[in-house]
């Protein structure tokens, strides 16, 4: 990602961090219920009726695209919008969320999970033991909303020579080797994976480069060796890189998701942000990010084709 990680993933629904967190409930909340694919609808969150909605976003393209999809998907029910693209990683986000500066963020559901809970079983698991877990471990001002079938992982990833080369399949083929190479990602990457990386595979690299957005092209250029790299970032295929697989569940599942502030939104929010995930798959947020990255489209111009596309403007 990364950047997703609000890949660190944002550890996804969060998009924004709606993929970030989310907060338990209890009686008839159906938010206490969460359906099998998806987190719970927020039908019963607080009233914002007449209220601003401040859509927030991260600092890497793909949030960015998501975030604009949902504002352009509010504005179209007659919300009232805010926008607030770009802002920085999820440990700034979310605390503006929590404390009602920002009331929707684009999450990635087992991101968010991570950066809450880094040792929550329900990480190893798939989306729907992950949202449940986000519901019983947000705080009570947050909650996320239904999760997209889209998701955005996390990975390391490597050259197909250097693959091919060294065997590498999973990550656990980096075990003797990750010593001789220097990896990239994100600025937060190493504070957020280095400890989880070496418990889980016992690696340990030569360096830790901040490469952001460029990470794709440092590794396919030599100054890194191994680069965390979102799966839906079409130079995994352009630049022919291979993403191994994960077989330790380090990153977790990484649904789209609203991670949103319940005091910010009413029903009218909810069902327009609840239409965006019905709709969101992954081959589609590929070819999204195809044309944010790759061709340089405008993200609002590509989120307004992608509503209109769905019929949800």
């Amino acid at each position: 990602m990364t950047p997703r990680l609000l890949r660190t993933a944002t550890v996804t629904a969060a998009l924004l961090l709606g993929t970030a967190a989310c907060g338990s409930s209890g009686g008839s909340d159906p938010l206490a219920s969460p359906s099998s694919g998806s987190s719970a609808s927020a039908s019963g969150a607080a009233s914002g009726s007449g209220k601003t909605v401040v859509v927030g976003s991260a600092n890497f393209p793909e949030n960015v695209l998501l975030a604009s999809i949902y504002s352009q998907a509010l504005k179209a029910k007659g919300v009232k919008v805010e926008e607030k693209f770009n802002i920085g990683s999820r440990e700034v986000l979310y605390g503006q969320l929590k404390s009602g500066g920002l009331t929707v963020l684009p999450e990635y559901n087992g991101a968010l999970l991570g950066y809450l809970d880094a040792k929550s079983p329900a990480l190893s698991g798939g989306t729907e033991a992950v949202n449940a877990a986000l519901l019983t471990t947000l705080p009570a001002e947050l909650t996320v909303l239904d999760s997209a079938a889209a998701q955005d992982n996390d990975s390391l990833t490597v050259t197909q020579e250097t693959a091919d080369k060294l065997g590498l399949k999973s990550i656990a083929d980096l075990a003797g080797k990750s010593a001789d190479f220097v990896i990239g990602g994100p600025p937060e990457f190493k504070s957020r994976r280095e400890q989880q990386l070496k418990d889980a595979y016992g690696l340990t690299f030569k360096e830790w480069k901040p490469t952001g957005e460029t990470t794709a092209n440092a590794i396919k250029d030599g100054s890194i060796q191994v680069g965390n790299v979102f799966t839906t970032d079409p130079k995994v295929v352009t630049l022919k890189l291979v993403s191994l697989t994960d077989p330790k569940s380090v990153f977790s599942t990484q649904n789209v998701l609203p991670l949103v502030n319940k005091a910010g939104v009413d029903a009218t929010a909810t069902a327009a942000l609840n239409a965006v995930s019905a709709k969101l798959d992954t081959p589609g947020l590929t070819a999204l990010m195809k044309r944010v990255a790759v061709d340089k489209d405008d993200p609002s111009a590509v989120a307004k084709d992608w509503l209109k596309t769905n019929g949800l403007v």
